[in-house]
């Protein structure tokens, strides 16, 4: 049965050699590795690579040596990543990282007939339904806490049900917990985010983004047979490699009228919100260089916004993306059709969610603008907001009141363009210009100050949020009626019919827990069709390092060692591997041998969100090459070098 659904899989999801797939770990697909790759996955060397590698808030890394040492990304570190290089050459010296967690999946089983409730009669009516229904989610919640209780009770690992195929499937994880971690090392943050922030989602890059951690129990380094071997040789172009991470929810099932929608509709709404205000802050910024520096920051965010969403704009608008999709819809719906089980009826959903969205079009622009993207930028109308509706108040953010003032004015401006009868304008503005209203509303707010938050209901701001409530709120209980629970539903029974015709020759969509996917290392063209090569090296970082300015300053003792560095050692490379956001993890070759470690993606892949294509997204990861290389010649840590197994001169360089 399973190569029957997965031959029936292929024939419909073209093309099926591509190295798409965010496997589960006890559903990996070594057929198709087999077929296009020649080399076969075995059950050993998946658990190796489950085994060694550990999950992190926001990513991963990966056990790499007996003796609790771990690699991950410096980004994941929060408040212990240090600024400056930081080494400790003896476990006495290691810094704690407090707060700082991690956790390996030591277990995994499927408990669907537990779970699961058996299925019941047809409901008389619409009414009986809906008891029936809610007495079947009583019983699933129920079970699913007997068989997480039952399982702490019985191994003390942390045991957590997750729900698969909007349901069709439940598994049962155990993992094991590390809660004292300790910093063994870790570069300066400027070559670990070098680049800054024009380099983020883009590539080629050169980032030294990792860090070593010792995990500790019981006061001693923990004893962590399942490692990864750091490999001597490294990747090379062409090579078979395999990722582990935990990528966040996807939007797989998005049917072609909803990717219509976000590209016709939702996204370009969103991106022409974010370019004003960029170009808004960019006029103000031009005045004076206190005026740029005290933007920074708000900029920094506002790019962040734009290139995610422009990615997926552009991957919308790839022609060939959406003929895949829509062909493989068109079979799907058929196949449904074509079902005893499900029959004509089953395909009615895609009917009518495009129609949802057809009649929510003229809603869009009106409910970003009051709720979803309201205020966009503005820190002071985030917090009344939160007043207004009760939520935390406390943020971390910056608060300056002539870069809050940019911002409030685009906003109202915004409102203004609504029009009368889906804003209270006259409350709002009160006769005055946007301009006029944000600077006596930015200068009469007391919300910058903390304390003056807990009464503050009379506050200006507070006064705005609260006047935009309930045309907000309206707009909210639309979206609910109209798009949100129909797409709940939906894509609930899109992720049945593909679980029931596919079975395990299918993954579900990112749920933010472990999976493995493959590809290879390899180069790209971008949208110039400038060929990008398969990975970075030295030489490229240093020279646009040349003119020794922010983001691509790197630090003295980089520039002291430039003549010690071999400057053609790999840095970063890219690969196949289908990675989406919260996927970093360790990268392993053919041997089960640590290769690398994803910390970003490019630009390209953002659109994978909906639809995966190996033409030109990439995941990227640091070589483990670039890494030896630096650990030897820059950082002089003969220690760890020891204990990683890495041998006097680093192996692997590009000729």
């Amino acid at each position: 049965m399973k190569w029957s659904r997965a031959l029936f899989f292929c024939a419909i999801a073209l093309p099926c050699v591509a190295d798409e797939g965010l496997w589960l770990f006890n559903q990996f697909p070594g057929n198709v590795v087999q077929d296009k790759y020649k080399f076969e996955v075995t059950n050993a060397f998946l658990e190796k690579l489950r085994l060694a590698s550990v999950q992190l808030p926001g990513g991963g890394g990966a056990f790499v040596s007996p003796h609790g040492l771990l690699v991950t990304n410096q980004h994941l570190l929060g408040a212990c990543a240090p600024t400056e290089a930081f080494y400790a050459a003896a476990e006495t010296g290691e810094q704690a990282c407090r707060g700082l967690e991690a956790r390996v999946l030591v277990a995994l089983e499927d408990v669907t007939a537990q779970v699961k409730p058996p299925a019941a009669e047809p409901a008389k009516n619409a009414k009986a339904s809906a008891v029936q229904t809610a007495e079947a989610l009583q019983k699933r919640n129920a079970a699913i806490e007997r068989v997480e209780k039952a399982c702490a009770q019985k191994t003390g690992n942390i045991c957590t049900v997750v729900r698969l195929s909007s349901g069709e499937r439940y598994d049962l994880y155990q993992y094991k917990k590390y809660t004292d971690l300790r910093l063994v090392f870790a570069p300066e943050k400027a070559v670990a985010v070098f680049g800054g922030n024009p380099e983020k989602l883009t590539y080629p890059r050169y980032d030294l983004d990792i860090a070593f951690l010792r995990a500790y129990e019981n006061g001693k380094p923990a004893e962590t047979p399942n490692y990864l071997k750091w490999s001597a040789d490294g990747v090379k172009e062409n090579d078979l490699v395999f990722a582990e991470g935990s990528p966040a929810a996807t939007e797989r099932l998005a049917i072609p009228a909803q990717l219509t929608f976000y590209r016709d509709v939702q996204l370009p709404v969103t991106i022409s919100h974010i370019q004003a205000r960029i170009e808004d802050l960019r006029k103000f910024a031009m005045k004076s260089p206190e005026n740029a520096k005290l933007a920074q920051a708000a900029f920094i965010d506002l790019g962040i916004q734009y290139k995610l969403t422009a990615g997926k704009l552009i991957g919308l608008h790839d022609d060939t993306l959406f003929a895949r999709k829509q062909n493989f819809e068109k079979k799907l719906k058929q196949a449904v059709q074509h079902d005893p089980k499900l029959g004509v009826d089953g395909t009615k959903v895609w009917d009518d969610l495009a129609t949802a969205y057809k009649n929510w079009t003229p809603f869009e622009r009106p409910y970003e603008v009051l709720e979803t993207q309201a205020g966009m930028g503005s820190v002071l109308f985030h917090i009344a907001r939160q007043i207004v509706r009760g939520g935390n108040t406390d943020v971390a953010a910056p608060i300056d009141d002539a870069v809050e003032t940019v911002l409030l004015a685009r906003y109202l401006e915004e409102l203004k363009a609504l029009g009368d009868k889906e804003a209270p304008l006259k409350q709002i503005l009160g006769g005055k210009t946007p301009q006029q209203a944000a600077e006596d509303l930015v200068h009469g707010t007391k919300l910058k100050d903390p304390a003056a938050r807990k009464s503050a209901a009379d506050d200006p701001m507070v006064r705005l949020a609260h006047a935009l409530e309930d045309p907000a709120r309206k707009l909210q209980k639309k979206h609910l009626e109209l798009i949100e629970a129909l797409e709940v539903s939906a894509a609930e029974r899109i992720a049945q019919y593909r679980f029931r015709l596919f079975g395990a020759a299918d993954y579900p969509d990112g749920t933010g827990t472990p999976r493995v996917t493959f590809g290879e290392a390899k180069g790209y063209k971008d949208r110039a069709q400038a060929p990008l090569p398969y990975a970075t090296t030295f030489g490229g970082l240093y020279h646009l390092a040349i003119w020794d300015i922010d983001p691509y300053k790197v630090p003295q003792r980089w520039r002291d060692a430039k003549g010690q560095m071999n400057l053609i050692t790999p840095m970063n490379f890219a690969s196949t591997c289908d990675i989406t956001a919260g996927a970093s993890g360790p990268v392993v070759d053919k041997k089960g041998e640590l290769v690398g470690l994803t910390f970003d993606r490019n630009n390209e892949s953002i659109a994978i969100t909906y639809l995966y294509s190996d033409e030109s997204a990439r995941a990227v990861h640091v070589a483990v090459q670039g890494v030896a290389e630096s650990l030897q010649k820059l950082y002089k840590t003969g220690p760890l070098l020891k204990e990683l197994g890495v041998p006097e001169a680093a192996k692997g360089q590009t000729e």
